[in-house]
């Protein structure tokens, strides 16, 4: 059976506070983990309303008091926007904390806008060239070395590193150092297929990871009737607008009908949510079969942009019935 697995990003809806969403999503990780899901990923944003999952690592530390099986990890932690030594030891942390439950995903964004980017005091010489030698780093870190500079804790761990992208590049890198790979097609879903051939075309096995393993990430809004499920997905489509306008606000609530739309606008919208799963259960079923049938997954995440919770939740519980299902 294909794993199946859960990505939040905290969401904020309208009206509401990050100490609700938090207290949300320790609910829905317990959720998940009564439903099976393999991991429960969050990703790292910033200087958004509508996400609250900035301290990746903390937020990680409440869930794991609040579970006892279910795999946590970060999906991703922007590598570009901290030193890997310090990534190393809050990881190293968190796996000495919950034991072999945490993995951890690496991305080459920075999560936000250029203004915030500099506000998280990056390296302003940094470039994208460095991001596979920072992986190394922050792997070595993970490893036995006993060099001068070592995570504590961190060192002799082996948390589970990950590579995340949306394009060819994350792919092709993933690939070189025998690493799982992760895409991002809930918003960028253009290059999926071709990053997955790459991917495993060019895989070098390693140790950890003698074959690769490829995770899809889409976009689940699912309720027991179609029209409700619809009705749902204008919370993400909204969502998308707010964006592209570079209008980020909190989580819009769903609507009856989308008004304002230029047609450049819908046109880039149902590009970018292509890959989303939107209907009743055995739409999903259908979708998800499809799905796994083009893209040979061997896992998929489920993101779910529902601002009601108990919708979110129930969501949820129709990907893992249609998980166990195939």
């Amino acid at each position: 059976m294909t794993l199946y697995s859960l990505l939040d990003l905290v969401p904020v809806p309208e009206g509401s506070s990050p100490a609700e969403s938090f207290r949300h999503s320790l609910d829905l990780a317990r959720h998940a983990e009564e439903l099976g899901y393999t991991r429960y990923w969050l990703a790292e944003h910033h200087n958004m309303p509508g996400i609250a999952s900035a301290a990746t690592s903390v937020l990680l530390c409440h869930l794991g008091n609040g579970t006892s099986r279910i795999r946590l990890g970060a999906g991703g932690i922007m590598l570009p926007n901290h030193a890997p030594l310090v990534v190393a030891e809050q990881f190293g942390t968190l796996a000495s904390l919950f034991g072999d439950r945490i993995d951890l995903g690496l991305g080459r964004a920075p999560g936000t806008d250029q203004t915030t980017m500099r506000a998280l005091r990056r390296n302003k010489d940094q470039s994208i060239d460095d991001f596979p030698a920072e992986v190394a780093e922050l792997m070595d870190y993970f490893g036995k070395s006993r060099g001068p500079v070592r995570a504590v804790p961190g060192r002799g761990l082996e948390v589970p590193v990950w590579l995340l992208g949306s394009s060819l590049y994350g792919a092709q890198l993933a690939a070189a150092m025998g690493l799982p790979f992760g895409f991002a097609s809930h918003f960028a879903p253009a290059m999926l297929l071709q990053a997955l051939e790459l991917y495993r075309s060019q895989y070098r096995p390693s140790a950890r990871w003698p074959k690769p393993h490829a995770l899809v990430c889409v976009n689940l809004v699912a309720a027991d009737d179609s029209a409700t499920a619809r009705r749902l997905f204008t919370t993400v489509q909204q969502q998308f607008l707010r964006l592209h306008r570079g209008d980020a606000g909190e989580l819009p609530h769903p609507v009856e009908e989308l008004d304002g739309w230029a047609p450049h606008e819908l046109l880039a919208m149902e590009r970018t949510l292509a890959r989303s799963l939107v209907g009743n259960p055995d739409e999903i079923y259908h979708g998800v079969k499809s799905l796994l049938v083009e893209t040979g997954a061997d896992e998929l995440m489920f993101n779910g942009p529902i601002t009601d919770h108990d919708a979110r939740k129930r969501s949820f519980a129709i990907g893992a019935e249609v998980m166990r299902a195939l």
